[in-house]
């Protein structure tokens, strides 16, 4: 299983990258949430997938008597979520804040109006 989420993660790093070197503000939108999506993934696979239990111990014991789940990258990958979703509309506000101005959605089109 992790060799095939390897080829997806890398799948989806340079979909991401591809996306974000085109002209279009569109397409560098979706490129920016392939990359987050792309890093919440890495994470999560990192961490372990072996593990299917639920970090609990049960009354009276110290440790948990099986392999558990670790719940730090879970708490990491759901902080990335809600972060990457405010980066995420925070860009498309302003691209359609620039889109307004000058009127394209072409990169190169708008640095010409630079000056």
């Amino acid at each position: 299983m992790e060799p095939v989420l390897a080829i997806v993660i890398g799948a989806l790093y340079a979909a991401g990258i591809y996306l974000m070197m085109r002209r279009n503000l569109v397409k560098l939108v979706i490129g920016l949430v392939l990359l987050s999506q792309a890093a919440n993934l890495l994470i999560f696979t990192c961490a372990g997938l072996d593990s299917t239990h639920a970090a609990l111990i049960p009354p009276g014991a110290q440790v948990p008597e099986t392999s558990y789940a670790d719940p730090l990258p879970q708490a990491l990958i759901l902080t990335a979520i809600v972060i990457g979703f405010g980066v995420i509309s925070f860009t498309l506000a302003l691209f359609h804040k620039a889109y307004q101005t000058v009127g394209t959605d072409d990169l190169d089109q708008m640095k010409s109006t630079d000056t």
